[in-house]
């Protein structure tokens, strides 16, 4: 397989008054499964279509086993895509939309047999061969469009959100056969989604992206667990990590974030830790980290308003709370048997560990070290 290494990678359109991607750099391991998640316009596609060598360099350099490519064709690089799209040949049968690559290549026909064979019978397509595209349904389109790529038997192999035109079922079911065929394969993967549950159950590490550039990498549940930043707060999540305006107090010589009417411990930040920021800070909770409290009017951390909404989703439910104080509202994950309505009253409770601290000018973590 191969290893892919950006250093410093930006382009920047004609016209443009920004690059698109702005000095994005990063390393995916051998046989890994690097993922690059973000939303429309962060970059990732770019970047991706930048390693197919499908889009130029604008600066920065990349290399495929410490080959620099920037100038080497796409047909050069050894690599396969695999394209939202599925983009299958209609006149041509299953069999002759895999062969074709290899065809044009001038594989010994031989052994073009043998490879379409195993491709088959890794993707289940060995009833299939003699189809065409109009007489199958997505999710058996979207394999015949990996095995187009398993085929060529690449260095690398780069997906550009696979699975976005499937429906639910099918888009679970392909993304477990996506983590099978890496497993079996052990190929260098790269994979572009706006999915973050794609992302946190098939990268072997991710790469957040905003605005053209990285905002954290790392494996998926250190960068849910430990966030760089609000946005990647925000965006990984579902749904997202609550977060609201707070002015720092000190009290007694202990350290509180004021949310409307309530004033939580600070008790894992030191006073050192808490200097970065100028008094404004937002406070992050997630979901599942909030619970229903009775009778716990005094607890410390615990934040309290009003229901303004309720969302059964059968495992379990959400409810919306509008804090007291004009403070915002949070969400939080509750037992599926919750009895409330709109407009009762909530106290929501919460572990002071579950608590995240970010800079509300810059955005930016504040971690906590020892108080």
């Amino acid at each position: 397989m191969a290893v892919v290494r950006l250093a410093n990678i930006s382009k920047r359109y004609a016209g443009a008054v920004a690059p698109s991607v702005d000095d994005v750099s990063f390393t995916v391991a051998d046989g890994e499964f690097m993922v690059l998640l973000g939303p429309s316009g962060c970059g990732k596609s770019t970047t991706l279509r930048m390693i197919a060598g499908l889009e130029s360099i604008s600066g920065g350099e990349m290399s495929i086993d410490d080959r620099v490519v920037n100038d080497v064709p796409a047909m050069d690089r050894d690599i396969a895509m695999v394209f939202q799209s599925y983009a299958l040949y209609p006149h041509m049968t299953v069999a002759e939309n895999l062969a074709f690559g290899l065809k044009r290549r001038k594989v010994d026909k031989a052994q073009i047999d043998e490879r379409v064979g195993k491709a088959a019978s890794i993707l289940g397509l060995g009833e299939l061969l003699q189809r065409k595209p109009f007489a199958l349904s997505g999710g058996q389109r979207q394999r015949v469009a990996l095995g187009r790529a398993i085929v060529r038997e690449p260095k690398v192999f780069l997906f550009d959100e696979p699975l976005s035109n499937l429906d639910a079922a099918l888009r679970v079911n392909t993304r477990n056969e996506l983590v099978r065929l890496h497993h079996r394969l052990g190929a260098t993967m790269i994979y572009v989604t706006h999915d973050q549950v794609e992302a946190m159950t098939m990268g072997q590490r991710i790469c957040v992206m905003n605005k053209g550039q990285v905002a954290q990498i790392g494996k998926p549940l250190d960068v849910y667990r430990q966030p760089a930043d609000a946005f990647v707060a925000r965006f990984l999540g579902n749904p997202p990590m609550n977060l609201a305006k707070a002015k720092l107090v000190s009290l007694g010589g202990a350290n509180f974030a004021q949310v409307g009417g309530a004033l939580l411990p600070l008790a894992r930040w030191s006073v050192a830790d808490l200097t970065v920021c100028a008094g404004d800070v937002l406070i992050g909770i997630r979901p599942e980290e909030l619970g229903l409290l009775e009778g716990s009017a005094n607890d410390a951390n615990a934040l309290r308003g009003t229901v303004s909404a309720i969302e059964p989703l059968g495992a379990e439910t959400l409810i919306v709370v509008e804090l007291d104080g004009q403070a915002g509202e949070v969400t939080a994950r509750v037992h599926r048997d919750v009895q409330l309505a709109l407009g009762d009253a909530a106290t929501l409770g919460f572990a002071g560990t579950a608590l995240y601290l970010f800079d509300a000018k810059t955005e930016k973590a504040i971690l906590a070290s020892a108080a």
